[in-house]
């Protein structure tokens, strides 16, 4: 295991937790932090007893977003150096997205900017009543620029443009409803639900889970004709799998 710092690293039978350890700078995304979660999602990746992953923070807050202090260093640097930083970001967010496993952000406190892009780059995103939600950089003269790309597929323009531009800070339940969480639950049952969720998940067929992530993620700006046939595709894949093979000689077994 690597000798992570700014996150810790925690697996109980199929769920491996990531969890942001910056808690004194409410889990702020330092190059660091970046490098540690690019290199822990690639460890669980890898480890096939691994089915779900959690992802979370330490303390009062999920992310309060990018470390200003670090942001503020680059400001005096060339533009190559300030992309290199910037695509570290990018290169987790792909990473995440290419993974064959569910990736579960447990968001509590606040998740804004960049850490609010960070949940909404997880599959499934679970929250407190408590959380917040906001993308503030445009209060800064910054731009959302890269989480732009996963508002956007979830919300549409209209509301992604909003969401990005006002700065406005959102409760999870109007969150929830405009497509960037799934479920909110109440603090105290927190822990509770984050248990049960991912535990249904693990039950289920890894290479099911693996293939429709794959297919969701994949058919996103192509034609309705591409789609389908990216779809047949994943079907035909699908019905050579062990896990459909054995799934449908149980079922009619049942009969």
């Amino acid at each position: 295991m690597a000798d992570w710092t700014q996150i810790k690293y925690e697996t109980s039978d199929s769920i491996a937790t990531i969890t942001l350890n910056r808690p004194e700078k409410k889990n702020a995304l330092s190059a660091l932090l970046i490098a540690e979660l690019q290199s822990a999602f690639e460890t669980a990746g890898q480890d096939d007893a691994m089915r779900v992953l959690v992802l979370r923070g330490a303390g009062s807050d999920f992310c309060a977003g990018a470390d200003l202090a670090q942001l503020e260093a680059l400001s005096t640097r060339t533009i190559i150096d300030n992309l290199d930083d910037a695509r570290e970001y990018a290169h987790l967010v792909r990473t995440m997205r290419g993974l064959g496993k569910c990736i579960v952000a447990a968001v509590h406190g606040r998740a804004f900017a960049g850490g609010a892009g960070l949940s909404a780059a997880c599959d499934l995103v679970i929250a407190t009543r408590s959380a917040r939600f906001c993308y503030p950089e445009v209060r800064i003269g910054f731009v959302p620029a890269m989480v732009a790309a996963l508002v956007t597929r979830n919300l549409g323009e209209k509301r992604a443009f909003e969401l990005l531009t006002t700065a406005r800070v959102w409760t999870a339940e109007e969150v929830m409803l405009a497509g960037l969480v799934n479920t909110v639950v109440d603090d105290d049952n927190f822990e509770t639900a984050i248990d049960e969720l991912t535990l249904g998940i693990s039950r289920t067929s890894a290479s099911a889970i693996q293939l429709t992530k794959s297919l969701l993620y994949q058919v996103d700006g192509m034609s309705f004709e591409q789609a389908l046939e990216a779809g047949a595709l994943m079907n035909a894949i699908a019905r050579a799998t062990p896990d459909c093979q054995q799934g449908v000689r149980k079922f009619l077994k049942k009969d």
